[in-house]
């Protein structure tokens, strides 16, 4: 009898210990994110630090640049752990969205932004924007010494004085944005034009602004905010500033950082809940001061002295277009910029 007792009480007792670790699993999981980002960490781990902190979800981040967490996306497939993938630029998301990989997002979180921030499938939202420049040194040059275009940078009083990074995601977006824009050949010739001025190849647009400062190079083809963290760093004498082309092309594109949540995610509420942190007040903000970017948020104050977004002249061009980044890397490759 008392075998009997005993034999019954282990077994409620090991019921109930497997009842607990799968409530503890069960937990963990509805606790828990998986982002795979494609922002560096310097830039965006506060922020998902903050979300983390504010909402107790326990999250896990896979750094990497933007192409090379889209192409491990795309190698997993069905597979992937990931929730969210946190993107640079839109040609990243465009390649994932275009496997089927993404899935739609709802109107209230769409609806935060302006549509031309939106992916045209809604697979993905901006989350804030990076406007492409031309860094130049203000020892050497003033702004009147500037084209107000590309093309005038393929003139030949330029030779040997132009840096630019060919493998950086957002000057290979630039250069997709001429193909749409321009088309195949003349996007071309722009390229062969700016070859034939023998320019310094960079890895990142970091030590291109540098660079130019420095007086390697007196123009880089750059984002906006890299001069905004020099001028933090090492004050008004840093000598580089930024200049926004007013020509309406391919050099004044605004680009967005975005993010998307994985078809295959099992964690829906805590993706979508990041999503939404995003684009919250707190987040918004947290973009305009701290990293120099724009907010998509309407309402958010910007850093003093950022050039606001609605004075760049903007090229009317659909981000969704700005996907097809295999040919342009081929088309670098061909003209001699890439390998």
């Amino acid at each position: 009898m008392f075998r009997k007792r005993l034999a019954s009480w282990l077994l409620v007792m090991v019921m109930a210990v497997l009842s607990a670790c799968s409530a503890e699993a069960t937990n963990s999981s509805e606790n828990s994110l998986v982002i795979y980002s494609g922002r560096s960490e310097s830039l965006v781990a506060p922020i998902i630090e903050e979300f983390s902190l504010a909402t107790g979800i326990s999250v896990e981040v896979r750094y990497g640049s933007t192409s090379e967490i889209a192409a491990t996306l795309l190698e997993e497939g069905a597979n992937s752990p990931a929730d969210i993938f946190f993107a640079q630029d839109p040609g990243g998301l465009g390649a994932v969205a275009n496997e089927g990989l993404l899935v739609a997002l709802p109107d209230e979180i769409l609806s935060m932004v302006d549509e031309r921030f939106v992916s045209p499938q809604n697979l993905w939202v901006g989350v804030s924007g990076r406007a492409r420049v031309v860094a130049y040194n203000t020892d050497t040059l003033n702004p009147s010494d500037l084209p107000t275009d590309m093309w005038g940078f393929t003139e030949p009083e330029w030779r040997g004085r132009i840096g630019l990074p060919p493998t950086n995601g957002s000057f290979q977006t630039m250069v997709t944005a001429m193909r749409q824009l321009w088309g195949e050949e003349l996007t071309r010739d722009w390229l062969l034009g700016i070859m034939a001025n023998e320019p310094v190849f960079y890895e990142k647009n970091t030590p291109t602004v540098a660079a130019v400062a420095a007086g390697e190079v007196e123009v880089g083809f750059v984002n906006h905010y890299y001069l905004h963290r020099f001028l933090t760093e090492e004050g008004e004498n840093f000598s580089a500033r930024n200049f926004y082309l007013s020509s309406s092309g391919p050099g004044s594109l605004v680009m967005v950082a975005g993010a998307g949540r994985l078809a295959t995610s099992e964690n829906e509420a805590n993706a979508l809940a990041f999503l939404e942190f995003l684009l919250s007040n707190q987040a918004q903000q947290y973009f305009a001061v701290e990293t120099f970017e724009y907010p998509l948020r309407e309402g958010i104050s910007l850093a003093s002295d950022l050039t606001p977004l609605f004075d760049i002249d903007i090229p009317s061009i659909s981000l969704g277009q700005l996907s097809d980044i295999r040919a342009t890397v081929a088309l670098l490759q061909e003209v001699g910029m890439l390998p």
